[in-house]
């Protein structure tokens, strides 16, 4: 499906569902809400696929990957070809979080969307749309029609992985300079200044901050993103891999794919998705609250609660695949069947 096709797909969620679920969770020989976002979790995935049976059996990370021409403002404490180097890796299995994944029991997908100099990558699924960006600071990072190819990358990969069986999809990137790209679209969309969205990034010393401030002003005044048009604000603003990722939470939405957000860059797509298709907020779940100070202000917008509160900024869906182990015990006590009733117990009931 195209994009339009795509977001008059969605439909709200089952409410059906999700009350069956949360019953489910009550007969369960438990204190009534006693695992807090994890029930929630749970009682979210069932209210998006419409079925109180839940499994996450078959499940993928996707790490969309793309280089970002704003880097040559200096932005980042790595040069480019960083992003390269360790989509590389990612293709080979040996990134970190390849050994976090394999613990997870998670296959992990790398991407390229837009790889400077890509293409030919070992490992790496080649969805290129573009060679980089241009440098946001200077003009758009690309015309409309490459972002809307961006985004229906994501939404046509997710389609793939659903027919392949995959039963959830968890987001992460790489693209050296991507938080800077992230806190543009983010201050858009939220409308407040960057100087108190930015964060440091990959360890960016004070100097580099301020740069990194400096470009995105130079940016939201050059461009002049439309904040009642994420298409708008992704292309001009954003990045190749923020255009996919929001288009895989767009295809999560429409093909009943549940999606696990990681960090800063995954929770602006998402809420450029949900203002694209507000529908599309029922398939989303957060993994955990980045360390970038956009992070808590976009998961409120999306009023999704993290799971974990670790201070983690590694990218790469690494906080993403640290959630799944939760979501896993949650679904163990959820489908256990261990109800007061064979305890022989009254159940509880609310006070």
């Amino acid at each position: 499906m195209n994009l339009a096709e795509t977001t008059a797909a969605v439909t709200g969620p089952d409410e059906r569902a999700a009350a069956a679920a949360r019953a489910r969770w009550d007969g369960l020989a438990k204190p009534l809400g006693s695992l807090g976002a994890l029930e929630d979790a749970v009682v979210r995935i069932a209210a998006h696929t419409g079925k109180a049976e839940v499994t996450l059996r078959q499940r993928s990370l996707l790490v969309f990957c793309a280089d970002n021409g704003v880097v040559a403002q200096g932005v980042s404490q790595s040069g480019a070809d960083v992003t390269a180097a360790v989509a590389g890796a990612l293709g080979q299995g040996v990134s970190t979080v390849n050994f976090m994944a394999r613990a997870a029991d998670c296959a992990v997908i790398p991407v390229d969307v837009g790889i400077l100099n890509g293409g030919s990558l070992p490992g790496v699924l080649d969805r290129r749309v573009r060679n980089g960006t241009g440098d946001i600071s200077l003009g758009p990072a690309m015309t409309r029609d490459e972002c809307v190819r961006a985004v229906e990358a994501g939404i046509e990969l997710v389609r793939e992985r659903r027919a392949s069986g995959d039963e959830l999809i968890l987001l992460g990137e790489m693209g050296i300079g991507n938080t800077t790209t992230t806190c543009a679209v983010a201050s858009v969309l939220l409308n407040e200044p960057p100087e108190t969205l930015a964060g440091r990034g990959a360890g960016l010393s004070s100097a580099g901050l301020e740069r990194k401030i400096a470009a995105i002003r130079r940016a939201l005044a050059v461009n002049c993103p439309d904040p009642a048009d994420p298409i708008d604000v992704l292309g001009k603003v954003g990045g190749l891999d923020l255009a996919a990722l929001c288009g895989a939470v767009l295809g999560g939405a429409a093909y009943g794919v549940p999606v696990l957000l990681d960090g800063v860059i995954t929770n602006a797509a998402a809420l450029c998705a949900v203002r694209l298709c507000p529908a599309a907020a029922k398939a989303v779940l957060a993994s955990h609250v980045s360390a970038e100070p956009a992070a808590r202000r976009m998961l409120d917008a999306l009023g999704l609660p993290p799971l974990i509160c670790a201070g983690l900024r590694l990218g790469e869906g690494s906080g993403a695949v640290a959630a799944l182990g939760l979501l896993d015990q949650a679904l163990a006590v959820y489908n256990s069947g261990h109800t007061f009733g064979r305890l022989g117990i009254d159940a509880y009931t609310p006070q």
